[in-house]
């Protein structure tokens, strides 16, 4: 089934609204492709108006932004994913998570599922915290 971008048909009361046009091609989404850690693969997609958009579906490499300089880096592993915890576990990359890598701890910056890359900046004073 097709992901369509428009207004509920229920009203948050639960009373119905009535649709005012038929859906269009321009309202269609794609569903959420996960971005794991591992060699990197990227796929290229078309978009509206016949543009590409590069999706990374396996991240392997991150550019690592310390202070004025930008390296690029191996990713090791996902340590904390605010949007999902369960992320974590299954070491998927999204904006907003902290990844480990050979130079240390790093937050995501970018949103690589959109991008096709991992930007991320070091987190100098950054202690894992292990929820029991």
């Amino acid at each position: 089934m097709a992901i369509v971008h428009t207004k509920d048909l229920k009203k948050p009361t639960g009373g119905r609204r009535r649709r005012h046009r038929k859906k269009k091609k321009a309202d269609l989404g794609r569903p959420f492709v996960p971005v794991t850690v591992g060699e990197e693969t990227r796929k290229n997609i078309r978009t509206r108006g016949g543009n590409r958009k590069v999706r990374m579906l396996k991240a392997g490499m991150a550019n690592l932004a310390t202070g004025k300089k930008v390296q690029k880096v191996k990713i090791i592993r996902v340590v904390e994913n605010p949007c999902n915890p369960f992320f974590v576990r299954r070491n998927i990359v999204t904006k907003g998570s902290v990844i480990e890598t050979d130079r240390g701890y790093a937050r995501v910056t970018s949103r690589p599922g959109q991008d096709g890359q991992v930007s991320a900046v070091l987190l100098k004073d950054y202690t894992p915290t292990r929820k029991k």
